[in-house]
């Protein structure tokens, strides 16, 4: 039987784009599957807040903190302790984002981690953040909302944002670009 032309390329577009779609690494995966939450998703918010170049190319970074709005990279968990710590000392504790997923310590941090630098732990960081996505999941049964929300409950521009950056992400993740 012979198919027609666009049927072809429509499966061999299919394949391209299946090829430069991202696999979230298994420490995601696992902590998406035990959430309910795509992996996918997990890892496009953690490329949102944390990603930095490597040579192997660009990455989620687990030693990554941003303090009262200034991003900073650490090359150990010691370094970025170090910094949150200090963070915290001077702006408070809703004024550190911890972690491959950018948990405030405030908001998020202090419910499920007994010290700051627990929340350096990639594994356990990852673990959090699906529990919130999944959370906010539940409340607005969408996932790009889920982002938004993740990033900013109460809602507004900053949300907005976020979804609108989110979903760039989420898509090339996907490989839907």
């Amino acid at each position: 039987m012979k198919r027609p032309r666009y049927a072809l390329l429509g499966a061999a577009l299919t394949l391209a784009l299946a090829a430069q779609a991202e696999t979230p690494p298994p420490a995601y995966q696992r902590a998406a599957m035990a959430a309910g939450v795509p992996a996918e998703v997990l890892y496009a918010v953690a490329k949102i807040e944390s990603n930095y170049k490597l040579k192997i190319g660009v990455y989620p970074w687990p030693w990554t903190l941003n303090i009262k709005g200034q991003g900073a990279y650490f090359a150990t968990r010691a370094e970025a302790c170090n910094a949150a710590l200090q963070g915290l000392e001077r702006y408070g504790r809703y004024g550190v984002d911890i972690g491959l997923t950018q948990q405030n310590w405030g908001w998020v941090g202090m419910r499920y981690y007994p010290h700051p630098c627990d929340a350096l732990a990639p594994v356990a960081n990852l673990n959090t953040a699906a529990l919130e996505l999944r959370r906010c999941y539940d409340k607005h049964g969408d996932w790009v909302m889920a982002a938004g929300c993740y990033h900013r409950p109460a809602g507004g521009e900053p949300a907005r944002l976020y979804r609108q950056q989110f979903l760039k992400k989420y898509q090339q993740v996907l490989g839907i670009n």
